[in-house]
């Protein structure tokens, strides 16, 4: 049965934040969080299951029509040509003996497409990850918790649960929670088992809704089917690394709680110290598993090395 409902406050988040908060797990100093649970032996095993050696990249293009809209401050990415073909044919180059060059830049807010959250993008109660304080976070970047810390860690089994395809949909419907129950039942029907160290996809199918309907729409921020309160009974227990999604926030929107925004990142980003991606693109992949019916792979998702950085685009690579 879902816990989604309108008697969901901010209470039923503190208790659970208390029962999955990693606080002092790996000690006071820690900063990985979950990425703890990524070891020498848990990459090996994920190296095992690349059988075919089929790579999918589950990231959005890094362009102006991405579906940022202004909302939160953030924007696409704008690319700029420093130097391009018609600098070359106006002889700007010239002083160089025969080779010719173009060069270019990008002003890119680090979530504005496919990403990781840091531990360190959410506070709760002057609060973030490991109870370090607002401090840790100053106009010179994050302190503590950056993304950063993931640099060598983003590499494990990657699992897809394609929740749009178990419940016969080709994407949720708007506003539609998913449940404990829900993430159980598709991991049983496809066979898999979630364990420590994974990195779980979880497919709505919003992204190609979208994509099909020819515009994002309000896909930054508005009502939105994604993971309920519940789903942290899920992966809490289960010391997954991180959970990503194909959808702006994650979590369904409007949340369950109408006195918390965003609950279910105070439960795993700030206490249990699970990483959160967002806007993955599982397209692909998901007709490949639905194909051969392997819905395990090895993924590799490393963050930008941003000193300081609360978040990173990135390239996810699900190989299998």
């Amino acid at each position: 049965m879902s816990t989604s409902g309108s008697n969901l406050d901010i209470n039923t988040v503190l208790e659970k934040s208390a029962k999955y908060r990693n606080w002092g797990k790996w000690g006071s100093e820690d900063e990985l969080g979950s990425g703890n649970y990524v070891t020498a032996e848990t990459i090996a095993r994920a190296a095992t299951l690349v059988k075919k050696g089929s790579v999918f990249s589950l990231a959005l293009p890094l362009d102006s029509k991405g579906p940022m809209d202004g909302s939160f401050d953030r924007v696409n990415p704008i690319h700029l040509m420093m130097q391009d073909g018609g600098d070359i044919a106006a002889g700007g180059q010239d002083h160089l003996a025969t080779l010719r060059y173009t060069d270019d830049s990008v002003y890119l807010v680090l979530q504005s497409s496919t990403q990781w959250d840091a531990l360190s993008h959410i506070y709760h109660d002057g609060k973030m990850y490991n109870d370090y304080g607002l401090e840790m976070v100053t106009s010179q970047g994050a302190h503590k918790n950056s993304i950063t810390n993931m640099k060598d860690r983003a590499v494990g089994r990657g699992v897809l649960l394609d929740i749009a395809r178990y419940k016969g949909k080709k994407s949720l419907d708007v506003s539609e929670p998913i449940s404990n129950e829900d993430l159980e039942g598709c991991a049983a029907a496809e066979g898999v088992e979630i364990g420590e160290g994974d990195f779980v996809l979880v497919r709505t199918g919003q992204m190609q809704q979208r994509r099909d309907a020819g515009s994002w729409g309000d896909f930054a921020g508005g009502p939105a089917p994604g993971l309920a309160i519940s789903a942290s009974d899920f992966f809490c227990p289960r010391h997954v690394t991180a959970v990503a999604t194909d959808t702006w926030g994650t979590e369904v929107l409007p949340n369950e709680t109408p006195d918390v925004f965003q609950p279910l990142h105070i439960i795993m980003l700030v206490n249990a110290g699970i990483y959160l991606g967002e806007m993955w693109d599982m397209e692909e992949l998901a007709a490949d598993c639905a194909a051969d019916g392997v819905y395990e792979f090895m993924l590799v998702a490393p963050p930008l090395t941003v000193t300081g950085s609360v978040g990173s685009p990135v390239n996810p690579q699900a190989i299998k």
